[in-house]
């Protein structure tokens, strides 16, 4: 039986003719990070989405679909409320349209894109030929973007799917009076305890923490560190990708109007991961995917069981958290006072996203200069994370280089590219695309990884950490090249 849940519709209007649901969502590794679960044989998109206010505690999990029978629309079910009101429904929309970029700008960048592919009549880029069509899935929030693109630099991809599932089960964590960390508000400020009923932290810290070398920590040198690409890492064991947070089941009650509480949207077959051999094999559920569910289900009980979903943690719930928690919690590393100090910014004014993606509209050269140098006042924001950052905000004329790009060149260009040549290679490659020299590197690098590993779309993700440089290379070499961190 299905709990009964809301459902929205959002018209694609003249994005209908391009839109593929399965290609927009499948098209950057983003999509396989915590909250995000995509369902490969339902061919759906299901994470929760916060009420309207970003620091909001009320998040409802949604479900997005595009139904054979109604192409020109997306259907958006939201679980656990009968009525929305309409600032709610607004806001949930507006946070469907980000993360598939549905604007106008968008679906113009598309259309010339696709025209310039259809000129210059390259196979790899054609959006008939490749699954690539030239949307890049990004998230509801330019903060969760952020905080996800932080995440990908200096580690292995096994890792950076660790650290983003950590930060979701830490945001139900924070909600939850019984966990080891509680967050009581205030008057508007937020105050770590630690509760005393919990396990040692020890204990917690061993079971929550992939086992990554701590070595790969102490290499903070920028010139010789290595970076984690948005898709391709250094191979990872299964011991590693195992050690995954315990999930806790919390109560909670609404505080958007006649919102009821949120429940668990359906039966478990239902939310199962069904093309998952290793969940089918073991009868786990789909919340060992995504760490989007509880660990408890109790059959015929969807319409009294309260159970919070994990959703990536918002500015507010982060900003006044210790550092040092924080980093042993999720495993940041470094990054917990990067993340840190962008979350206080936030909460204190001093960052305005709001501001930043207005600034961007149109992604015009001088506006994205403007945006490049306020970003590099904030504290970890290097070349390579300001790059992915300003492509998560609609700026394709920058392709972010690592040594992805460098193993890429190499291995498909047949260039002996370096660090110090890698941007020159690039605009020699891909300038004829401008400015969309992005968008062309990234269906060729996608073509790439699909024909190594089948449609990207329909990997199960128990599988997702496979897709490592490790398993790019043609053959083994002893080619020991520095990769670009910042």
């Amino acid at each position: 039986m299905m709990a009964a849940g809301l459902e929205l519709v959002l018209p694609l209007g003249e994005a209908a003719e391009t839109f593929q649901l399965e290609k927009a969502v499948c098209s950057h590794g983003l999509f396989m990070m915590a909250p995000n679960q995509w369902d490969p044989l339902s061919k759906t998109l299901l994470r929760p989405l916060r009420l309207l206010h970003s620091d909001t505690q009320s998040s409802v999990l949604v479900r997005i679909s595009q139904h054979h029978c109604h192409p020109h629309s997306l259907h958006i079910r939201v679980y656990g409320t009968h009525s929305l009101p309409a600032r709610h429904r607004k806001s949930l929309l507006a946070q469907v349209s980000r993360m598939l970029r549905l604007s106008e700008s968008d679906e113009r960048a598309v259309r010339e894109f696709q025209n310039m592919c259809n000129i210059h009549g390259e196979e790899e880029h054609r959006a008939e030929d490749t699954s690539f069509s030239g949307r890049v899935f990004r998230s509801p929030t330019l903060f969760e973007d952020m905080v996800k693109c932080i995440l990908l630099c200096n580690c292995q991809w096994s890792r950076t799917l660790s650290m983003a599932r950590a930060l979701c089960e830490l945001q139900l964590e924070l909600q939850s009076p019984s966990s080891p960390v509680s967050v009581a508000e205030s008057g508007g400020s937020v105050t770590e305890t630690r509760s005393t009923k919990s396990k040692s932290p020890k204990a917690e810290d061993e079971k929550l923490i992939p086992k990554t070398p701590r070595g790969k920590e102490r290499k903070k040198n920028l010139k010789g560190s290595k970076v984690s690409s948005l898709l391709t890492k250094p191979g990872e064991t299964k011991a590693e990708l195992e050690a995954n947070a315990h999930l806790s089941t919390v109560s909670v009650q609404s505080k958007a109007g006649n919102l009821s509480p949120i429940v668990l949207p359906i039966n478990v077959e239902d939310v199962s991961c069904q093309n998952c051999k290793r969940c089918q094999a073991t009868g786990e559920s789909y919340k060992t995917c995504s760490g989007l569910l509880p660990d408890q289900y109790s059959e015929g009980r969807e319409s009294c069981a309260y159970d919070m979903v994990h959703n990536f943690p918002s500015p507010g719930e982060l900003a006044n958290l210790d550092e040092s928690f924080l980093r042993v919690r999720c495993n940041l590393g470094y990054r917990a006072k990067r993340i840190l100090k962008l979350a206080q910014g936030i909460v204190e004014g001093r960052i305005q996203l709001a501001q930043l993606e207005e600034a961007c509209n149109g992604a015009s050269l001088s506006s994205y200069n403007k945006l490049a140098d306020q970003l590099k006042e904030i504290d970890g924001f290097g070349p390579f994370t300001r790059a992915n950052v300003l492509m998560c905000m609609g700026f394709y004329h920058i392709i972010p280089t690592d040594s992805e790009t460098i193993r890429h060149l190499r291995q498909v260009h047949a260039r002996k590219s370096t660090l110090k040549t890698v941007e020159r290679d690039v605009e020699h490659i891909y300038g004829k695309y401008a400015p969309f020299q992005f968008l062309a590197y990234w269906s060729e690098l996608w073509h790439f990884y699909e024909k190594r590993f089948g449609k990207l779309s329909e990997m199960p993700c128990s599988d997702y950490m496979l897709i490592t440089a490790s398993n790019m290379k043609s053959t083994r070499g002893t080619d020991k090249r520095k990769k670009i961190c910042d």
